[in-house]
């Protein structure tokens, strides 16, 4: 059975007085061992990102601040989030294709898996779709 999308929580520390710090520290919130981390930000709220899945690269998206609409497909079926707190961050199996709508002046975190590899991009719906047997 393929992985599907799922939410994960972080710890959070501190005090409204002090500041919060939030943590992935105790790595068994990550399912992956990280080996790139991007942050996107300034992307209109009118431009939809993503349309793509890949095809070995797992990754963790976090809304650091504002809000992502992710619309995100498996073999498993479709799933939709909402990502508007830093201590909460959505895993993204592989071969799951995503969609992301961001608010104005959000700012999102990714963690992966991998170093970049355009190889690993599938960027075609219809060679997605027949790859995940779903045609």
């Amino acid at each position: 059975m393929a992985e599907t999308p799922y939410l994960i929580s972080f710890e959070q520390g501190g005090t409204v007085l002090e500041g919060v710090l939030t943590s992935t520290q105790f790595a068994r919130q990550l399912p992956f061992a990280v080996k790139r981390v991007f942050w996107i930000q300034g992307t209109p709220p009118e431009r939809v990102r993503g349309h793509h899945a890949n095809r070995n690269t797992q990754e963790v998206l976090v809304a650091l601040t504002g809000s992502i609409n992710v619309k995100a497909e498996t073999a498993e079926g479709v799933s939709e989030f909402i990502l508007s707190a830093p201590n909460h961050g959505l895993y993204i199996p592989a071969l799951c294709w995503t969609e992301l709508t961001f608010a104005e002046g959000t700012i999102a975190l990714c963690l992966a898996s991998t170093d970049y590899d355009e190889q690993d991009y599938l960027r075609d719906y219809g060679k997605y779709k027949q790859l995940i047997g779903k045609v």
